[in-house]
């Protein structure tokens, strides 16, 4: 196990009082894996990812446990942290336009991150560089190197921060929303490049996405965030072939289907903020299968084989068989 995640919780203070944003969240990742964070915006995924590489602000209160390697990343010095960020652990952030510095080339960028985690000359470090960029499919990787962000279109962007990201040989890559903004032939092309890179490099993949699709395609397993916890976990295949919570099911019934007529489903309601959850489940104001014991908040539980859930009403849920009926999906 290359990472080993229990009770983490992120809470921000508001005029209203904390912000929950993660609230008790618990998830394993063995090396040459790949676990994909799923869920709406407002969930908590990207809060978890910049909490295991303490990236948050300062106000942001973290508690739980995170061991890395078996070493746990909430105890550590920063001086030692700094040292696990980028040769340990590499974040892929969501928008690459905004983690590239816009006055510095792109070469200079990726040659400074292997200089200073991999000890190289400056000389060494510009070859293993253009090496890099070549890596991730660069286009011209010579020509690119040598030009600035702006220049270049948003995929071969997102190629120079993955490129970034693997500059210091991390054994565990956490990639948000890698795609986001991009058109369906370069995310295709991105997913192809992550899989070849995880095979490669023998690294373990924390896939953040809101894209199920991109889940079904890329994920050894997912776990499903909502409203700051996980509320269903388990391999991609039981968790696609028979979901066991209402807000999975009902996230897999609005996605477009090949020969689709008419309108795409919704789930009705948006995600409470943070600051005024709603007692019991979470999820209880937007389910049609909510009852009096829902106002119980229901605990993760393993129903199934390497499944588990946190619905009170999971077994009329398998009882429905393939992708339930979804009460509070409407069409949009």
């Amino acid at each position: 196990m290359i990472l080993d995640v229990q009770d983490l919780r992120v809470h921000f203070p508001t005029a209203d009082g904390p912000a929950r944003a993660v609230d008790g969240v618990s998830f394993s990742l063995d090396a040459q894996r790949t676990l994909c964070l799923v869920g709406e915006s407002g969930c908590g995924k990207t809060a978890t990812a910049l909490a295991l590489l303490r990236l948050l602000p300062d106000a942001a209160a973290v508690s739980g446990s995170v061991r890395f390697e078996g070493e746990s990343l909430l105890d550590l010095s920063e001086r030692r942290m700094r040292r696990v960020r980028g040769v340990g652990m590499a974040l892929i952030f969501q928008e690459p336009a905004a983690s590239l510095n816009p006055i510095y080339r792109i070469g200079s960028q990726v040659a400074e991150a292997v200089h200073l985690h991999r000890r190289l000359g400056h000389r060494a470090a510009w070859d293993t560089a253009l090496d890099l960029l070549r890596d991730v499919q660069m286009p011209d990787a010579g020509r690119v190197a040598r030009q600035y962000p702006h220049e270049i279109s948003g995929g071969m962007q997102q190629r120079a921060a993955i490129a970034l990201a693997l500059a210091g040989r991390p054994r565990l890559l956490l990639a948000d929303e890698p795609t986001t903004a991009l058109d369906v032939t370069v995310q295709a092309e991105i997913l192809a490049l992550l899989r070849r890179l995880r095979a490669q490099h023998g690294m373990a993949l924390l896939l953040i996405t809101h894209d199920l699709g991109i889940v079904a395609e890329m994920a050894d397993t997912v776990a499903v965030m909502y409203a700051g916890k996980i509320i269903e976990q388990g391999s991609v295949e039981r968790v696609f072939r028979q979901p066991l919570h209402p807000y999975t099911a009902a996230l897999l019934s609005c996605r477009p289907r090949p020969g689709q007529v008419g309108r795409l489903l919704s789930i009705e309601g948006t995600v409470p903020p943070a600051t005024h959850f709603p007692a019991g489940c979470r999820f209880r104001e937007r389910c049609g299968y909510r009852g009096d014991d829902c106002l119980q908040e229901p605990p993760l539980v393993e129903h199934a084989p390497e499944h588990r859930s946190a619905c009170w009403h999971w077994e009329q849920l398998a009882g429905e068989g393939n992708l339930p009926k979804c009460p509070g999906t409407s069409e949009v």
